[in-house]
């Protein structure tokens, strides 16, 4: 465990069993059943399935050199499962992606009526094509660097966490992004009427891909708060708009890089997170049963976590 215990303290309750060896069972038993209903109501939440060598570890984050070669070898697993997710879908998600996939469908058939009924403003697109640079890597990637550098100097692993799953995030979605703009080659707004493989680089938003990506990985890092996934949620609608404002993509193009990129977030969490230093994988409290059949005596023993 990386998280140091404050304090613990153990409360046993002891009782002598005055039945005899017919009864004695049926105490056992209920005491254990109350330990399993106490266990139950505990807050935490059951980890996803991971590969133990995928669990970024935070003795690994707190060197240079061992923290590149788990961002690299975890990269190329992303990679597989990324390329590989569609054969993959299971039924909680499968409602989502035929959502997301359904209405970027529909936006596509509608894109260029959407987009001719901006009013032509230059000093829109000025300010859009302003604020949508918050969702460039030469800005995103220096903040997923500053949250490892506030990890290693505050000896923070979930900071430091934070900041590798996010260049992770951040590396798996350019690769995917610029791959699809390639293979469907859809023009812009400012290009022409949005046709597809033209050879330009419309489809999907990148800016939308990379801010909805990151968004999603801090947001699943520091939940359940509510303040960083709502800066982190509202940042990134704010330049997806921005970018079909600027009038550099078509409606579904947003759609389709920002639902890709809240996935590919939460996969990268999933995939490599540390159990261990998140509350809701490991509650603030233990509760450990104690049963003695010699003795003839039961209890349960709680310790108290920071």
């Amino acid at each position: 465990m990386f998280r140091r215990s404050v304090f613990a303290f153990a409360f046993i309750v002891s009782t002598s069993f005055s039945a005899g060896a017919q009864d004695q069972p049926q105490d056992q038993s209920q005491a254990q059943a109350q330990a399993q209903d106490q266990q139950q109501q505990q807050p935490a939440k059951t980890p996803p399935v991971q590969e133990p060598d995928q669990v970024v570890q935070p003795a690994e984050t707190a060197e240079t050199t061992s923290t590149i070669r788990k961002i690299l070898t975890n990269f190329a697993h992303d990679q597989k499962g990324i390329w590989t997710s569609p054969f993959h879908i299971s039924r909680e998600e499968a409602p989502w992606w035929a959502t997301f996939g359904g209405g970027t469908v529909a936006l596509l058939t509608v894109d260029r009526r959407l987009s001719d009924a901006l009013p032509e403003s230059a000093s829109r697109v000025r300010f859009s094509k302003k604020l949508s640079t918050v969702g460039s890597d030469y800005i995103t990637l220096p903040v997923t660097a500053g949250l490892y550098l506030y990890g290693r100097t505050f000896n923070d692993p979930k900071a430091r966490e934070t900041g590798v799953l996010g260049a992770e995030t951040l590396l798996d979605s350019l690769i995917l992004v610029e791959a699809l703009k390639v293979a469907a080659g859809r023009e812009r707004p400012d290009e022409g009427t949005g046709r597809f493989f033209k050879g330009h680089h419309g489809f999907p938003s990148g800016h939308a891909m990379m801010t909805w990506s990151f968004a999603s990985l801090i947001s699943h890092e520091y939940a359940p708060g509510k303040v960083v996934p709502i800066v982190a949620y509202t940042t990134a609608t704010l330049v997806s708009v921005a970018r079909f404002t600027a009038r550099k993509h078509f409606a579904g193009d947003i759609l389709a890089g920002g639902s890709m990129g809240w996935f590919i977030g939460r996969y990268v969490f999933n995939q490599h997170l540390d159990p261990n230093i998140h509350k809701r994988f490991n509650p603030p409290i233990a509760f450990t049963p104690l049963v003695n059949p010699i003795t003839r005596s039961y209890g349960f023993a709680l310790a108290l976590k920071r």
